[in-house]
């Protein structure tokens, strides 16, 4: 893996790690999720595993996430998708001659959606692992003590076993609720214009696999369910069965 550092659009920077030698004929940018970071289970496995099957990985950490030097003040959907751009732009130089593809988790994979809605993209597939498409709703359950300390000072420290405990501030919570993937794709996707596979635990109690099929419906998304999978999809051989289905997704010609 080689470190480096990009410099960010929003005046702060962005660690980022990746595999390549400049020769890839494909580059999956992964895209990590909500208190996890670059150097998640998932990227650590496709960046072992892809290079073997003949694609990079380039993976960054999202403000106040990881090695970010900022806190939850930057974290916000703009900016997530302004550090998923810089990462674009940053493998196209290392690899000019690169089809570029996405691979995201949870969160990752819900600012993936928007940002193949919203900013102009090269990348023409999409793999989703556990898919949190409805996130917004996930973060509608505070406590009574909760929504009087984010009325009184502005923001919550939050830790769910996350890498690093968040600051996530009202405008964060209020900038999810404007980003409702449903309501963006309700039309469907342009034909030609990218694909979406999908993967997802049938015992997701994050990322509502309901949610998930009604969303691959939605927009003709390839979904496959792994019996009893959890969110993280830790089960046995169940990491192993991602990294195959995502490599068979973006292999396909």
């Amino acid at each position: 893996m080689t470190g480096e550092v990009l410099k960010g659009r929003n005046g702060y920077d962005i660690p980022c790690i990746h595999t390549l030698t400049g020769s890839e004929k494909m580059v999956a940018i992964v895209v990590h999720g909500f208190g996890s970071s670059k150097e998640s289970p998932t990227a650590a496995m496709l960046g072992a595993e892809f290079p073997h099957r003949g694609i990079g990985t380039f993976a960054f950490d999202f403000p106040a996430h990881g090695e970010s030097p900022v806190d939850g003040t930057e974290l916000s959907m703009e900016h997530c998708m302004d550090d998923l751009a810089s990462a674009e732009e940053r493998v196209r130089q290392l690899c000019p001659d690169a089809e570029i593809v996405y691979f995201g988790s949870s969160f990752g994979a819900y600012t993936t959606l928007l940002y193949l809605a919203e900013r102009q993209h090269e990348g023409r597939r999409a793999f989703l692992r556990s898919a949190a498409v409805e996130m917004p709703l996930l973060f509608h359950d505070k406590t009574p003590e909760e929504q009087a300390t984010l009325a009184a000072q502005g923001y919550l420290t939050m830790d769910r076993g996350y890498v690093r405990p968040l600051k996530l501030t009202q405008n964060f919570f209020a900038d999810l609720d404007a980003h409702d993937v449903f309501e963006i794709y309700k039309g469907g996707i342009e034909p030609g214009s990218f694909l979406i596979g999908m993967v997802h635990g049938t015992e997701d109690d994050t990322a509502s696999p309901g949610a998930a099929r009604r969303f691959a419906m939605l927009t003709g998304a390839e979904l496959t369910e792994i019996f009893e999978g959890d969110h993280r999809l830790s089960g046995k051989g169940m990491p192993e069965r991602v990294t195959a289905l995502a490599h068979e997704f973006f292999a396909r010609k």
